[in-house]
């Protein structure tokens, strides 16, 4: 299986907001930006919350969650898998990302959400155990993958969930503690 590596955060000092996706897919990672694949509903539903419409720049969508104060990352650093599936990663060769580094250089960041069941999955067995008190804190939710590939669950149901989680969080409103 091959070995996939991650993309560098979208990201800002200022951030409340962290969105976390597991690893990029074939065609994100082909393309160098997150959330490519054309029916993935990411740049849909955060075009309506932030401006950052699918049809903008990529450079110009990620500055339009900058100015939101919305950081975008992966948990994973690197992983084997083959395709694009959450469920070909080979769990025994996953190595996270440096988050206790991120959270120090990213103290604004009160909400955290996970694209998915693993990112999230991934996240509470690979990184928190290893965060100090403050990051453990954070308010966790788990959203519906953007991912055509998740179709248990109808598009405008996915869209409205996105819709609300982040609309409460950037107005500053605590929403829902724990996962989805």
């Amino acid at each position: 299986m091959p070995r996939v590596k991650s993309f560098p955060p979208i990201d800002d000092a200022k951030a409340r907001i962290l969105i976390l996706g597991s690893m990029p897919g074939k065609a994100s990672l082909a393309a160098g930006q997150y959330y490519a694949h054309a029916r993935n509903l990411f740049w849909r539903i955060l075009g309506e919350v932030t401006g950052a419409a699918p049809s903008l720049p990529y450079a110009a969508r990620a500055r339009a969650l900058k100015s939101r104060g919305i950081a975008l990352w992966d948990v994973l650093a690197s992983c084997t898998r083959d395709g694009s599936l959450d469920s070909a990663i080979d769990d025994a060769s996953i190595s996270a990302n440096d988050f206790a580094s991120f959270y120090r250089a990213h103290s604004r960041i009160t909400h955290v959400f996970f694209n998915g069941a693993k990112a999230e999955a991934c996240y509470r067995k690979q990184v928190l155990p290893l965060l100090a008190r403050r990051q453990a804190s954070l308010r966790y939710r788990r959203l519906p993958s953007t991912s055509p590939a998740n179709a248990s669950m109808s598009r405008a149901h996915k869209q409205r969930l996105w819709r609300q989680a982040l609309r409460q969080a950037l107005a500053g409103r605590q929403g829902r503690t724990g996962t989805g």
